[in-house]
Protein backbone atom coordinates (compact mmCIF):
# COMPACT_ATOMS: atom_id res chain seq x y z
CA UNK A 1 0.00 0.00 0.00
CA UNK A 2 2.73 2.51 0.90
CA UNK A 3 4.82 1.76 -2.23
CA UNK A 4 1.86 2.40 -4.52
CA UNK A 5 1.06 5.69 -2.80
CA UNK A 6 4.85 6.53 -3.04
CA UNK A 7 4.67 5.97 -6.87
CA UNK A 8 1.27 8.54 -7.28
CA UNK A 9 3.13 11.12 -5.39
CA UNK A 10 6.29 10.67 -7.56
CA UNK A 11 4.36 10.76 -10.51
CA UNK A 12 3.38 13.91 -9.89
CA UNK A 13 6.94 15.45 -9.41
CA UNK A 14 8.22 14.16 -12.16
CA UNK A 15 5.87 15.19 -14.36
CA UNK A 16 6.56 19.02 -13.01
CA UNK A 17 10.01 18.10 -13.56
CA UNK A 18 9.59 17.38 -17.26
CA UNK A 19 7.28 20.41 -18.31
CA UNK A 20 10.16 22.58 -15.66
CA UNK A 21 12.76 21.35 -18.11
CA UNK A 22 10.83 21.89 -21.37
CA UNK A 23 9.43 25.19 -20.04
CA UNK A 24 13.59 26.17 -19.93
CA UNK A 25 14.65 24.56 -22.96
CA UNK A 26 11.83 27.05 -24.45
CA UNK A 27 13.02 29.87 -23.05
CA UNK A 28 16.44 28.99 -24.00
CA UNK A 29 15.27 28.73 -27.51
CA UNK A 30 13.49 32.36 -27.82
CA UNK A 31 16.30 34.02 -26.80
CA UNK A 32 18.37 32.42 -29.04
CA UNK A 33 16.41 34.13 -31.97
CA UNK A 34 15.81 37.43 -30.52
CA UNK A 35 17.72 39.43 -33.19
CA UNK A 36 16.74 37.27 -36.30
CA UNK A 37 13.01 38.18 -35.51
CA UNK A 38 13.50 41.61 -34.49
CA UNK A 39 15.37 42.20 -38.37
CA UNK A 40 12.19 40.09 -40.18
CA UNK A 41 9.79 42.21 -38.74
CA UNK A 42 11.49 45.71 -39.68
CA UNK A 43 10.74 47.55 -42.48
CA UNK A 44 12.82 47.07 -45.70
CA UNK A 45 14.11 50.12 -47.56
CA UNK A 46 12.34 50.68 -50.74
CA UNK A 47 15.09 51.59 -53.18
CA UNK A 48 14.20 55.28 -55.32
CA UNK A 49 16.11 57.50 -57.71
CA UNK A 50 16.21 61.17 -56.33
CA UNK A 51 18.00 64.16 -58.00
CA UNK A 52 19.36 67.36 -56.27
CA UNK A 53 17.44 70.29 -56.21
CA UNK A 54 19.99 73.41 -57.56
CA UNK A 55 19.21 76.78 -58.51
CA UNK A 56 19.32 77.60 -62.21
CA UNK A 57 20.16 80.96 -63.56
CA UNK A 58 17.57 80.92 -66.40
CA UNK A 59 15.69 83.62 -68.64
CA UNK A 60 11.75 83.48 -67.59
CA UNK A 61 9.17 83.57 -70.23
CA UNK A 62 5.85 84.43 -70.19
CA UNK A 63 2.90 82.95 -72.47
CA UNK A 64 0.52 85.42 -74.72
CA UNK A 65 -1.85 84.91 -77.53
CA UNK A 66 -1.63 86.80 -80.63
CA UNK A 67 -2.07 87.33 -84.83
CA UNK A 68 0.22 87.99 -87.26
CA UNK A 69 -0.25 90.87 -89.24
CA UNK A 70 2.19 92.15 -92.29
CA UNK A 71 4.81 94.60 -92.19
CA UNK A 72 3.15 96.53 -95.31
CA UNK A 73 0.35 95.87 -96.77
CA UNK A 74 -1.19 98.00 -99.88
CA UNK A 75 -4.69 97.73 -101.58
CA UNK A 76 -3.67 98.55 -105.22
CA UNK A 77 -5.87 100.84 -106.52
CA UNK A 78 -6.00 102.26 -110.47
CA UNK A 79 -4.68 105.84 -110.38
CA UNK A 80 -6.34 106.44 -114.23
CA UNK A 81 -9.18 106.24 -115.90
CA UNK A 82 -9.89 103.78 -118.87
CA UNK A 83 -10.23 99.94 -120.34
CA UNK A 84 -8.40 96.76 -118.68
CA UNK A 85 -6.32 95.58 -121.55
CA UNK A 86 -3.71 93.35 -119.70
CA UNK A 87 -3.34 91.26 -116.12
CA UNK A 88 0.52 90.26 -115.64
CA UNK A 89 0.10 88.42 -112.18
CA UNK A 90 -1.60 85.27 -111.20
CA UNK A 91 -3.56 84.37 -107.95
CA UNK A 92 -0.75 84.37 -104.50
CA UNK A 93 2.08 85.38 -107.22
CA UNK A 94 5.32 86.29 -105.35
CA UNK A 95 5.78 90.34 -106.93
CA UNK A 96 9.19 92.48 -106.93
CA UNK A 97 8.56 96.09 -106.27
CA UNK A 98 7.64 97.75 -109.32
CA UNK A 99 6.79 94.74 -111.34
CA UNK A 100 4.00 96.55 -113.65
CA UNK A 101 0.68 93.77 -112.62
CA UNK A 102 -2.06 95.49 -114.98
CA UNK A 103 -2.53 98.09 -117.99
CA UNK A 104 -4.92 100.35 -118.42
CA UNK A 105 -5.47 101.32 -122.20
CA UNK A 106 -2.48 103.73 -122.30
CA UNK A 107 -3.38 104.83 -126.17
CA UNK A 108 -4.73 108.39 -125.14
CA UNK A 109 -2.41 109.08 -122.28
CA UNK A 110 0.76 108.36 -124.74
CA UNK A 111 -1.64 110.45 -127.15
CA UNK A 112 -1.47 113.38 -124.38
CA UNK A 113 2.37 112.89 -123.82
CA UNK A 114 2.96 113.46 -127.30
CA UNK A 115 1.10 116.86 -127.65
CA UNK A 116 2.61 117.93 -124.44
CA UNK A 117 6.29 117.75 -126.13
CA UNK A 118 5.22 119.67 -129.28
CA UNK A 119 3.64 122.29 -126.80
CA UNK A 120 7.12 122.06 -124.99
CA UNK A 121 9.35 122.15 -128.35
CA UNK A 122 7.04 125.38 -129.23
CA UNK A 123 7.24 126.92 -126.51
CA UNK A 124 11.35 126.41 -126.57
CA UNK A 125 11.09 128.04 -129.96
CA UNK A 126 9.44 131.03 -128.91
CA UNK A 127 11.94 131.77 -125.87
CA UNK A 128 14.72 131.31 -128.17
CA UNK A 129 13.53 134.24 -130.21
CA UNK A 130 12.37 136.10 -127.33
CA UNK A 131 15.45 135.73 -126.34
CA UNK A 132 17.37 136.59 -129.89
CA UNK A 133 15.12 140.01 -129.51
CA UNK A 134 15.53 140.92 -125.97
CA UNK A 135 19.67 141.01 -126.53
CA UNK A 136 19.34 142.73 -130.12
CA UNK A 137 16.82 145.65 -128.20
CA UNK A 138 19.31 145.77 -125.60
CA UNK A 139 22.20 146.90 -127.69
CA UNK A 140 19.82 149.49 -129.48
CA UNK A 141 18.70 151.19 -126.60
CA UNK A 142 21.98 151.81 -125.46
CA UNK A 143 22.43 154.17 -128.26
CA UNK A 144 19.18 155.66 -128.79
CA UNK A 145 17.92 153.84 -131.66
CA UNK A 146 15.16 152.46 -130.09
CA UNK A 147 13.17 153.48 -127.38
CA UNK A 148 13.24 152.10 -123.56
CA UNK A 149 9.15 151.34 -124.02
CA UNK A 150 10.34 148.93 -127.18
CA UNK A 151 13.26 147.73 -124.99
CA UNK A 152 10.73 147.13 -122.08
CA UNK A 153 8.31 145.39 -124.49
CA UNK A 154 11.18 142.64 -125.67
CA UNK A 155 12.39 142.13 -122.16
CA UNK A 156 8.12 141.26 -121.44
CA UNK A 157 8.36 139.37 -124.52
CA UNK A 158 11.52 137.24 -122.87
CA UNK A 159 9.49 136.95 -119.65
CA UNK A 160 6.65 135.58 -121.02
CA UNK A 161 8.56 132.74 -123.00
CA UNK A 162 9.64 131.94 -120.34
CA UNK A 163 6.59 131.07 -118.20
CA UNK A 164 5.52 129.44 -121.26
CA UNK A 165 8.40 127.05 -121.15
CA UNK A 166 7.71 126.00 -117.83
CA UNK A 167 4.14 125.42 -118.16
CA UNK A 168 5.04 123.41 -120.97
CA UNK A 169 7.23 121.35 -119.22
CA UNK A 170 5.19 120.97 -116.27
CA UNK A 171 2.52 119.67 -118.50
CA UNK A 172 4.75 116.99 -120.28
CA UNK A 173 5.72 116.11 -116.86
CA UNK A 174 1.96 115.39 -116.06
CA UNK A 175 1.12 113.80 -119.00
CA UNK A 176 3.57 111.09 -118.76
CA UNK A 177 3.43 110.56 -114.76
CA UNK A 178 -0.14 109.41 -115.97
CA UNK A 179 0.77 107.61 -118.92
CA UNK A 180 3.07 105.86 -116.12
CA UNK A 181 0.02 105.78 -114.28
CA UNK A 182 -1.21 103.20 -117.16
CA UNK A 183 0.94 100.95 -115.97
CA UNK A 184 -0.24 99.56 -112.99
CA UNK A 185 3.41 98.73 -110.70
CA UNK A 186 3.97 97.05 -107.03
CA UNK A 187 4.80 99.68 -104.85
CA UNK A 188 5.93 96.74 -102.63
CA UNK A 189 7.53 93.42 -102.94
CA UNK A 190 5.61 90.77 -101.58
CA UNK A 191 2.84 88.24 -102.07
CA UNK A 192 -0.53 89.03 -104.45
CA UNK A 193 -3.89 87.88 -103.52
CA UNK A 194 -6.43 87.47 -105.70
CA UNK A 195 -7.27 88.97 -109.23
CA UNK A 196 -10.10 91.10 -108.31
CA UNK A 197 -10.62 92.70 -112.11
CA UNK A 198 -9.98 91.19 -114.99
CA UNK A 199 -9.16 92.25 -118.78
CA UNK A 200 -12.13 94.30 -120.10
CA UNK A 201 -13.44 96.14 -117.21
CA UNK A 202 -13.60 99.75 -117.09
CA UNK A 203 -12.24 101.77 -113.95
CA UNK A 204 -12.18 104.87 -112.55
CA UNK A 205 -9.59 106.75 -110.80
CA UNK A 206 -10.26 108.65 -107.13
CA UNK A 207 -11.31 107.41 -103.56
CA UNK A 208 -13.72 105.16 -105.19
CA UNK A 209 -11.64 103.43 -107.27
CA UNK A 210 -11.36 99.69 -107.38
CA UNK A 211 -9.17 97.51 -105.80
CA UNK A 212 -7.13 95.17 -108.29
CA UNK A 213 -5.38 92.91 -105.69
CA UNK A 214 -3.89 93.42 -102.33
CA UNK A 215 -0.18 93.02 -101.74
CA UNK A 216 1.28 92.06 -98.58
CA UNK A 217 5.31 91.83 -97.83
CA UNK A 218 6.86 88.80 -97.00
CA UNK A 219 10.28 89.39 -95.65
CA UNK A 220 9.02 90.14 -92.03
CA UNK A 221 5.93 89.88 -89.95
CA UNK A 222 4.53 91.34 -87.18
CA UNK A 223 2.72 89.35 -84.64
CA UNK A 224 0.36 91.83 -82.18
CA UNK A 225 -0.90 90.66 -78.65
CA UNK A 226 -1.30 92.61 -75.27
CA UNK A 227 1.08 92.30 -72.39
CA UNK A 228 -0.30 92.85 -69.21
CA UNK A 229 0.94 96.19 -67.15
CA UNK A 230 3.00 94.22 -64.38
CA UNK A 231 5.27 91.79 -67.63
CA UNK A 232 5.71 95.27 -69.15
CA UNK A 233 7.09 97.40 -66.91
CA UNK A 234 9.51 94.30 -65.57
CA UNK A 235 10.20 93.85 -69.30
CA UNK A 236 11.64 97.73 -69.85
CA UNK A 237 13.40 96.86 -66.93
CA UNK A 238 15.50 99.65 -64.75
CA UNK A 239 15.87 102.16 -67.81
CA UNK A 240 12.89 103.11 -68.48
CA UNK A 241 13.32 104.19 -71.86
CA UNK A 242 10.55 101.88 -73.49
CA UNK A 243 12.64 101.89 -77.31
CA UNK A 244 15.52 101.11 -75.97
CA UNK A 245 14.36 98.23 -74.48
CA UNK A 246 11.89 96.93 -76.73
CA UNK A 247 14.44 95.30 -79.60
CA UNK A 248 16.07 93.46 -76.46
CA UNK A 249 13.03 91.66 -75.24
CA UNK A 250 13.36 88.31 -76.66
CA UNK A 251 10.17 86.77 -78.09
CA UNK A 252 9.30 83.02 -79.59
CA UNK A 253 6.23 82.00 -81.18
CA UNK A 254 5.59 78.29 -81.75
CA UNK A 255 4.05 76.93 -84.82
CA UNK A 256 0.92 74.59 -85.25
CA UNK A 257 3.90 72.20 -86.68
CA UNK A 258 5.85 72.64 -82.95
CA UNK A 259 8.52 75.10 -84.65
CA UNK A 260 9.98 78.07 -83.30
CA UNK A 261 10.99 81.23 -84.61
CA UNK A 262 12.59 83.99 -82.65
CA UNK A 263 12.27 87.30 -82.87
CA UNK A 264 11.87 90.45 -80.53
CA UNK A 265 9.53 92.96 -79.48
CA UNK A 266 9.34 95.94 -82.25
CA UNK A 267 7.38 98.61 -80.32
CA UNK A 268 4.99 99.34 -77.68
CA UNK A 269 1.69 101.48 -77.67
CA UNK A 270 1.98 105.01 -76.31
CA UNK A 271 -1.24 103.67 -73.80
CA UNK A 272 -2.15 101.01 -71.29
CA UNK A 273 -5.73 99.82 -71.65
CA UNK A 274 -7.20 100.93 -68.45
CA UNK A 275 -10.17 98.53 -68.61
CA UNK A 276 -7.97 95.45 -69.16
CA UNK A 277 -4.85 96.95 -67.85
CA UNK A 278 -2.96 95.66 -70.86
CA UNK A 279 -0.91 97.30 -73.58
CA UNK A 280 -0.65 96.50 -77.78
CA UNK A 281 2.69 94.76 -78.42
CA UNK A 282 4.12 94.26 -81.38
CA UNK A 283 6.80 91.54 -82.02
CA UNK A 284 8.83 91.09 -85.30
CA UNK A 285 10.51 88.37 -87.03
CA UNK A 286 12.01 87.45 -89.86
CA UNK A 287 9.60 85.66 -92.50
CA UNK A 288 12.13 84.57 -95.44
CA UNK A 289 10.27 81.42 -97.19
CA UNK A 290 6.90 83.71 -96.59
CA UNK A 291 5.46 80.54 -94.88
CA UNK A 292 3.86 82.56 -91.88
CA UNK A 293 0.72 84.26 -92.77
CA UNK A 294 -1.43 87.16 -91.67
CA UNK A 295 -4.45 86.79 -89.70
CA UNK A 296 -2.91 83.35 -87.84
CA UNK A 297 -2.94 82.89 -84.63
CA UNK A 298 0.06 83.23 -82.79
CA UNK A 299 1.61 81.34 -79.46
CA UNK A 300 4.10 83.77 -77.74
CA UNK A 301 6.82 83.57 -75.38
CA UNK A 302 7.85 86.85 -74.03
CA UNK A 303 11.37 86.66 -72.42
CA UNK A 304 12.62 88.62 -69.73
CA UNK A 305 15.46 91.05 -70.43
CA UNK A 306 17.83 89.29 -67.57
CA UNK A 307 18.36 85.64 -66.62
CA UNK A 308 17.29 84.98 -63.21
CA UNK A 309 18.40 82.56 -60.35
CA UNK A 310 15.66 79.80 -59.76
CA UNK A 311 14.58 76.16 -58.74
CA UNK A 312 13.97 74.25 -61.31
CA UNK A 313 13.17 69.94 -60.96
CA UNK A 314 12.14 67.23 -63.24
CA UNK A 315 8.38 67.28 -63.98
CA UNK A 316 8.74 63.52 -63.08
CA UNK A 317 9.08 64.43 -59.79
CA UNK A 318 5.36 66.49 -59.19
CA UNK A 319 2.51 64.83 -58.04
CA UNK A 320 -0.91 65.99 -57.74
CA UNK A 321 -2.82 65.51 -55.00
CA UNK A 322 -6.40 66.80 -55.31
CA UNK A 323 -5.43 70.89 -56.81
CA UNK A 324 -2.60 70.35 -54.54
CA UNK A 325 0.90 69.92 -56.29
CA UNK A 326 3.82 68.28 -53.88
CA UNK A 327 6.97 66.08 -54.27
CA UNK A 328 8.65 63.75 -52.19
CA UNK A 329 11.90 64.27 -50.51
CA UNK A 330 14.07 62.16 -48.71
CA UNK A 331 15.48 63.74 -46.01
CA UNK A 332 18.65 63.17 -43.90
CA UNK A 333 17.81 59.83 -42.01
CA UNK A 334 16.59 58.31 -45.40
CA UNK A 335 13.35 58.63 -45.23
CA UNK A 336 10.35 59.77 -47.33
CA UNK A 337 8.61 63.39 -46.25
CA UNK A 338 6.10 65.08 -48.41
CA UNK A 339 6.26 68.72 -49.64
CA UNK A 340 3.97 70.98 -51.18
CA UNK A 341 4.84 73.01 -54.19
CA UNK A 342 4.28 76.39 -55.58
CA UNK A 343 5.08 75.79 -59.63
CA UNK A 344 6.08 78.24 -62.10
CA UNK A 345 6.80 77.96 -65.68
CA UNK A 346 8.22 75.25 -67.61
CA UNK A 347 11.81 76.00 -69.35
CA UNK A 348 14.10 73.75 -71.10
CA UNK A 349 12.44 70.54 -70.15
CA UNK A 350 12.48 71.47 -66.51
CA UNK A 351 9.52 72.92 -64.07
CA UNK A 352 10.23 76.17 -62.31
CA UNK A 353 9.12 75.49 -58.17
CA UNK A 354 8.36 79.28 -56.73
CA UNK A 355 8.10 78.03 -53.10
CA UNK A 356 8.20 75.03 -51.30
CA UNK A 357 11.73 73.42 -51.66
CA UNK A 358 15.37 74.77 -50.94
CA UNK A 359 18.73 74.21 -52.91
CA UNK A 360 20.36 70.83 -51.80
CA UNK A 361 16.94 68.95 -51.35
CA UNK A 362 16.36 65.53 -52.98
CA UNK A 363 13.43 64.74 -54.43
CA UNK A 364 12.29 61.24 -55.62
CA UNK A 365 12.27 61.14 -59.36
CA UNK A 366 11.93 57.16 -59.83
CA UNK A 367 9.77 55.38 -57.17
CA UNK A 368 7.57 57.90 -56.05
CA UNK A 369 4.51 55.28 -56.58
CA UNK A 370 6.38 52.34 -54.20
CA UNK A 371 6.44 55.11 -51.02
CA UNK A 372 4.84 56.82 -48.45
CA UNK A 373 5.70 59.90 -46.12
CA UNK A 374 7.96 58.46 -43.10
CA UNK A 375 9.16 54.84 -45.25
CA UNK A 376 12.43 54.37 -45.58
CA UNK A 377 14.19 54.44 -48.92
CA UNK A 378 17.39 53.53 -50.49
CA UNK A 379 18.14 56.69 -52.59
CA UNK A 380 20.24 56.39 -55.71
CA UNK A 381 21.31 59.91 -57.30
CA UNK A 382 20.20 60.60 -60.86
CA UNK A 383 23.16 60.64 -63.03
CA UNK A 384 22.76 63.21 -65.63
CA UNK A 385 22.63 62.47 -69.27
CA UNK A 386 26.26 62.21 -71.01
CA UNK A 387 26.36 65.48 -72.86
Amino acid sequence: MQSRSKRKILLPVAALALVAAAGGYGLHISGSSADEVAVQSAPMATPVTVSGVKNSSVRLWNNFSGRLSAVEEVQLRPQVSGAIVEIRFEDGQLVQKDDVLAVIDPRSYQATVNEARAELAAAEQNLSLAAKEKARAEKLVSNGTVSKRVYDERLNAHRVAQSQVTRATANLELAEIELDHAFVKAPISGRVSRVELTVGNQVNAGANAPVLTTIVSTGQIYADFDLDEQTFFASIGDSGKIDEAARTIPVNMTLSNGRQVSGFVHSFDNRIDARTGTIRTRALFDNLDGNLLPGTFAALQVGTLAKQDVITISPEAISTDQDRKFVYVVEPDNTVAYRQVTLGAEINGMRIVTSGLNEGDLVIVNGIMKVRPGMPVAPEILQAAAS
